[in-house]
C-alpha cells in the first residue's frame, strides 16, 4: 500500500493536538530512558550511567503529519530510520 504524500495536508493540526502529542512524546522517551537505565550495567551501585537514547519512533496514536509538522516547527528533529529527537531549548 502506498502512502500517500502528506504534504500537502489541508488543514494544519490543532494547537491543542499538537501539544498533546508532545506531551505523549515526551513521556513516551522518558519512560523509553528509565526502561534502559533499568537494565544491568546502571545504577547506583554499578557506576550510575545514565541512559544514551536520545531519539524514539513516536507514538503511533497520533498521525506521521503531526510530528512532521513538529519538526517543521522545531519542536522535534527528524532522525533516519523514523526516528524522532527533542530539540534542546535550555
Amino acid at each position: 500500500m502506498v502512502e500517500p504524500d502528506s504534504t500537502s495536508d489541508p488543514e494544519p493540526h490543532s494547537k491543542e493536538e499538537l501539544r498533546l502529542a508532545m506531551k505523549a512524546f515526551r513521556k513516551r522517551l522518558k519512560l523509553t530512558r528509565l526502561d534502559d537505565e533499568s537494565k544491568l550495567g546502571y545504577g547506583p551501585m554499578s557506576g550510575g550511567q545514565k541512559s544514551g537514547v536520545v531519539a524514539i519512533r513516536p507514538p503511533d496514536q497520533y498521525p506521521k503529519t503531526v510530528w512532521r509538522e513538529l519538526a517543521e516547527q522545531g519542536k522535534l528533529r527528524r532522525e533516519t530510520g523514523g526516528l524522532y529527537s527533542l530539540i534542546d531549548s535550555q
